[in-house]
């Protein structure tokens, strides 16, 4: 299954670069110099107040309503290219095209992997698994600069909290309303992705108020301790907002502010690190399929009732399917949350931005092939069991193709699926940067797609399986393989031209309903409801 994701760019208002305040609530458009992810000057449809505004050049607070506003692209851009890729995913479910993954085994921890899916299928499915992983993690990214922009505008921590919750329990109705709905009632509760998001983007909003009250609480902590001496203001790294621009400062608190970020940044890639690996210590095997003469993996085990096991495991019932257990999703948004921070903590250069996240990916990237090599922080240890394995026997699993190198465990994600994502959405992040803006606002497809991604979820949900519906009735014959909802033999149309045919219609479809709603939610007050689809 693909994803949804909160329209998280609607959140953004205000951002900090370079010591510089520049605000960009809903009623004060700002100008600035490209930058970071192919900013310049531009007009609406690129909506104030939707997407962080950079200034790189000099400090400025610009109130002249009349200048035309910025915005950064990149992420809109990445966001609406995963919209694509969802929609290429979801028309195979909606068609039942091929079977739904690389493999015939649904990439389950521990399940067993006979056959590839053929190429095109397998090719597909690789590159769609970046869409869970980076919607959570733009959503991430979206929090740290909703809550730095809300507490420069005076919002209370309990105004965030409320913030936080009432969108949560917005995704999480809408989970229910489509569970009863896509299935005639039969399923009372079908996370698919929803509750996931809702959840995560709770935790992750709770996260940066704790951090926001611990980061200046150990500055202090340590300023204490260090000697005193003074520094001009133009050295000081950024870090919280009760920071004045051009007042000097000793430079032992200018030393305790760098290390309190320091500590802060590292305790949350920490904490991203414990909540990928302990969907490994929570596997009942490890992620290993057990053969008759291994020996049991010891791991931790979760009591056997739905309302723990949901958190952080697959589940699926008469009454509830849950594929995306939020906890186990949770390190993408504090990964999110991380980036966000560096972004607006730090004075960057265009060029340190964009090195730091190819940097970033290249590590991501590196720690996949560790995993292959190593056999660590996978949940498919002996599980490929293909003809490629059969003729390499005894050798690294994960060597013996393409296909099972590339390989990956979704349900729940494991450390090779963490590090694989994180690596290709954070080379698209930087491609997308490195592209010249006069290049990038002309991917209007995209841009229209990712600025209304919740609504272009739930309206593809509604116009792709209703037209593959259709298309079953008329052309659809009997497969070799189950329905997971009906649990009756599956119905489908194996057809590569219908099945792209149809992905590509309901894409036009949306453009111009997402240019609609797009200039809709622009009519509404900052913090309508509607502004969050």
């Amino acid at each position: 299954m693909g994803s949804g994701v909160l329209n998280q760019e609607t959140d953004i208002s205000t951002t900090r670069r370079g010591g510089a305040d520049v605000e960009a609530a809903s009623s004060m458009p700002t100008r600035a110099p490209q930058s970071y992810g192919g900013t310049a000057e531009t007009t609406p449809p690129f909506p104030i107040g939707d997407q962080p505004i950079r200034d790189d050049d000099a400090p400025k607070r610009i109130a002249n309503s009349t200048s035309p506003t910025t915005r950064v692209l990149a992420p809109d851009l990445l966001r609406g290219l995963l919209m694509v890729l969802m929609a290429l995913d979801h028309t195979v479910v909606a068609l039942n095209s091929w079977r739904h993954g690389q493999g015939g085994d649904g990439e389950l921890d521990g399940a067993i992997v006979r056959r590839w899916n053929w190429s095109l299928a397998y090719a597909i499915r690789t590159l769609t698994h970046l869409c869970a992983p980076g919607f959570t993690f733009l959503m991430g990214m979206g929090v740290a600069y909703f809550g730095q922009s809300r507490a420069r505008l005076g919002w209370t921590s309990y105004q965030m909290i409320r913030h936080f919750a009432i969108r949560a329990a917005i995704l999480t109705l809408i989970t229910v309303l489509m569970g009863v709905i896509f299935t005639a009632g039969k399923v009372w509760f079908l996370n698919a992705v929803m509750f996931s998001l809702a959840i995560d983007y709770f935790l992750a909003g709770l996260l940066w108020l704790v951090v926001n009250k611990t980061e200046p609480a150990l500055q202090q902590l340590v300023g204490r301790w260090l000697p005193e001496f003074t520094e001009p203001a133009a050295t000081q790294p950024l870090l919280n907002e009760s920071r004045s621009v051009a007042t000097p400062t000793s430079k032992a608190t200018a030393r305790a502010n760098t290390i309190s970020w320091h500590v802060h940044n590292l305790a949350l890639l920490a904490l991203a690190a414990v909540t990928i690996w302990w969907n490994i210590w929570l596997s009942p095997n490890s992620g290993h399929c057990q053969a008759e003469d291994v020996m049991p993996v010891v791991s931790t085990s979760l009591p056997q009732n739905t309302a723990v096991q949901i958190w952080f495991r697959i589940v699926q019932t008469e009454r509830i399917i849950s594929v995306f257990p939020p906890l186990a999703w949770l390190s993408f948004a504090i990964l999110g949350l991380l980036y966000g921070r560096l972004l607006i903590a730090r004075s960057w250069s265009p060029v340190a931005t964009k090195c730091t996240t190819i940097l970033a990916a290249s590590g991501f990237a590196l720690l996949f092939v560790l995993t292959r090599v190593f056999h660590f922080g996978n949940l498919s240890e002996g599980c490929l069991q293909t003809e490629d394995q059969a003729s390499h026997p005894g050798s690294n699993q994960y060597l013996a193709s393409p296909q099972s190198f590339f390989y990956l465990v979704k349900y729940p994600p494991d450390v090779a699926f963490f590090a694989y994502t994180m690596a290709g959405n954070l080379f698209l992040l930087a491609l997308f940067d490195v592209i010249p803006f006069q290049v990038t606002k002309r991917f209007t497809l995209l841009l229209t797609y990712g600025k209304s991604a919740l609504f272009f979820y739930l309206a593809h949900q509604v116009i792709l399986f209703s037209l593959g519906a259709v298309l079953q009735s008329l052309f659809g014959h009997e497969l070799d393989y189950e329905d997971p909802i009906s649990g009756r033999n599956a119905v489908g149309v194996e057809n590569v031209w219908v099945y792209f045919g149809l992905c590509a219609s309901v894409l036009a479809i949306l453009y111009p309903l997402c240019q609609w709603y797009s200039r809709f939610k622009q009519t509404k007050a900052p913090n309508s409801i509607w502004r969050f689809f």
